[in-house]
């Protein structure tokens, strides 16, 4: 068996190929379709490539799988002996590559199906209009400021608030700015619709995105996005190591004797994902249930901001669990689930019935939307008589030496 070493920049990849411990070969792939698959047809089937994390990878990666045994993607920043090299050349790199490989002694990281590829490029095209919607809307509010126009009472980007927005009185060039933002929001936004319409229509034919969407505050798009970042769950041994994968679990810091001490959360890994997990939580917290109670018990003792990320690790608990153990939330609502995947389907383009009942009847009914919001009324009930009826447990005496 051989190991290929490949250094990944933009344009090429050094290349080290290594057999019975020594390199016999090195050479440069430019990094174009056409000349990577060539590479990979002077492969041997028995060989194992292994690459560094990078922008680029993922497409080498999944054009020359198919011609070797295996496609090995290591963590760039535990990789120590390139990071920290005192000489540092693409050919020593992609030796080293190699050399730890062989050796046992390279840390990897999980090479992405293309199904996961192709979601998380979705969600990182959300996360990229998103962000280009709040800052349009930043620019609109500061032209607004800046021109000592009052603040708007009610939603500025509106139907009503379009019109207060074209009849604002403006410098002549003023009003063209405000207008080209206007206008480039509107694009943004169609986008951001017609995107927000794939991830629902994707989401209602995924399984587990629908068990996922049981859990109280987690819709389409969360379920999407955490879908997106987590890949296969069984590469994950627990809960805590998802909730540390997604940057929500405390830094510790300990040594010695002294105690271990617990910092802020690490905020390692995917920060969208961290930062919808967050608003999860503050639609969830609203909701009847446990998660209800634990916010609240959270946050008597260290204020709303440290509850709601707590509730945040909370849901990430739940969301391995579920996807795991392959069921329900245990205190989802029929009657509402069927109503909120109505409305799923809506976004994604269903068409509307009217004149005969839906799917989401049930939870219209008054009776039975009551009946279930007392059964996890009462399950939220029971978790605060639970946490009530804690007792502090005194600290262990210090062993003495005689």
């Amino acid at each position: 068996m051989r190991v290929i070493g490949m250094d990944i920049h933009r344009s090429f990849a050094q290349v080290a190929i290594m057999a019975n411990g020594n390199i016999i070969e090195e050479k440069r792939v430019d990094l174009v379709q056409e000349r990577v698959i060539a590479f990979g047809k002077t492969l041997e089937r028995d060989d194992e490539i292994v690459l560094e994390a990078t922008g680029n990878t993922a497409a080498v990666e999944r054009l020359l799988r198919p011609f070797v045994k295996r496609v090995v993607i290591a963590n760039p920043r535990m990789v120590r002996a390139i990071a920290f090299a005192r000489v540092k050349t693409d050919k020593i790199d992609a030796a080293m590559l190699a050399r730890l490989h062989a050796s046992g002694f390279l840390p990897e990281v999980w090479a992405a199906d293309d199904d996961t590829v192709r979601r998380r490029r979705l969600a990182t095209e959300r996360m990229g209009l998103v962000e280009e919607t709040v800052r349009l809307k930043s620019r609109i509010h500061a032209i607004l400021h800046a021109n000592l126009i009052p603040r708007y009472k009610g939603h500025l980007f509106g139907k009503a608030g379009r019109r207060w927005l074209a009849a604002a009185s403006l410098p002549e060039h003023e009003r063209a700015i405000l207008d080209r933002l206007v206008d480039e929001l509107e694009h943004t936004t169609s986008q951001l619709t017609l995107l927000d319409r794939d991830l629902a229509a994707q989401a209602l034919v995924d399984e587990r995105a629908r068990r996922l969407m049981t859990i109280p505050g987690v819709g389409p798009v969360v379920a999407s996005m955490v879908l997106a970042a987590i890949g296969d769950i069984t590469r994950f041994d627990s809960a805590q190591k998802l909730a540390s994968y997604f940057g929500l679990t405390p830094r510790v810091r300990q040594s010695g004797e002294s105690p271990a001490r617990h910092g802020r959360i690490s905020k390692q890994g995917n920060a969208g994902v961290r930062k919808m997990l967050v608003e999860a939580a503050w639609s969830a917290k609203s909701a009847p249930g446990p998660l209800r109670a634990f916010f609240a018990r959270v946050s008597a003792t260290r204020g709303a901001s440290a509850a709601i990320v707590a509730t945040a690790r909370k849901l990430a608990v739940l969301i391995w669990h579920v996807l795991t153990k392959e069921h329900d939330y245990a205190y989802a609502r029929p009657a509402f689930q069927a109503m909120k995947l109505r409305k799923v389907a809506l976004k994604a383009g269903a068409p509307r019935a009217y004149g005969k009942a839906g799917p989401g009847r049930d939870y219209w009914i008054k009776d039975i939307r009551h009946a279930e919001m007392a059964y996890v009324a009462r399950a939220e009930a029971a978790y605060a008589r639970m946490v009530a009826a804690w007792r502090q447990v005194p600290p262990k005496p210090k062993k003495t030496t005689a």
